[in-house]
């Protein structure tokens, strides 16, 4: 069975890529449809999470290589990334502090208890850097992982409109979505070209390395 959720997985993605292919529409990115069937396929036959893992573990082991193969769009663009690097810094930069900054904001307003404001904070930063900055701010690192999948999708869903309203070049492009949405909005941002995927990359990257840095500060400023 865990086999064959694995091979389940993957025709579904190829499938959802194709669909995306033909009508380009933000709501079928494959990424968010792939998940949204497979997570309805699990509930109809009632295999569980357990057993759906020991197959798709292998799809789990491969987000390392994945990230790691971004450094080959980010050597290709290295000129301009080296004309280019303290915009980009200050860029992310402030776009760490607006995405922690809105988290405090959303949390606020909701009422959510400190536990849950404090998990929601490190929301735009890469997974395996988001869980252990909830951890060491007081958040739950669990929890942590979904808000950082929400985040992400909820930026590669409304991109497109920004993008078409706004006057983004295409590194500026790959540094919103970087930043914004980690992983996911790097993989949103292949379809924009290569310069954009090595800004997007160097913008999660940064991203990471700040947030962690920026967390624990933040939560001592505001005193929350």
């Amino acid at each position: 069975m865990a086999f064959i959720m694995l091979l389940l997985t993957i025709f579904t993605f190829l499938l959802m890529g194709k669909i995306y292919s033909e009508y380009r529409t933000p709501l079928l990115t494959p990424v968010l449809t792939t998940v949204a069937v497979m997570v309805a396929i699990l509930l109809i036959t009632g295999v569980s999470y357990e057993t759906y893992m020991e197959g798709a573990v292998w799809i789990d082991r491969m987000l390392g290589p994945a990230v790691v193969a971004l450094a080959y769009p980010m050597y290709r663009q290295r000129a301009v990334l080296k004309k280019h690097f303290l915009p980009i810094v200050v860029s992310v930069i402030v776009g760490v502090i607006t995405a922690f900054g809105s988290g405090y904001a959303m949390a606020t307003a909701l009422g959510l208890e400190r536990e849950l404001l404090l998990t929601i904070l490190p929301k735009s930063l890469t997974t395996p850097i988001a869980v252990p900055v909830a951890s060491e701010i007081g958040g739950i690192p669990s929890m942590a992982v979904a808000f950082t999948m929400i985040a992400g999708f909820t930026a590669i869903l409304t991109s497109p409109l920004f993008f078409k309203y706004i006057p983004f070049g295409n590194s500026g492009k790959g540094i919103a979505l970087g930043t914004a949405a980690h992983g996911l909005g790097t993989s949103k941002a292949v379809e924009y070209g290569e310069e954009t995927v090595s800004m997007s990359s160097v913008a999660m990257s940064l991203a990471a390395i700040i947030g962690s840095l920026f967390g624990p500060f933040f939560v001592w400023l505001l005193a929350i």
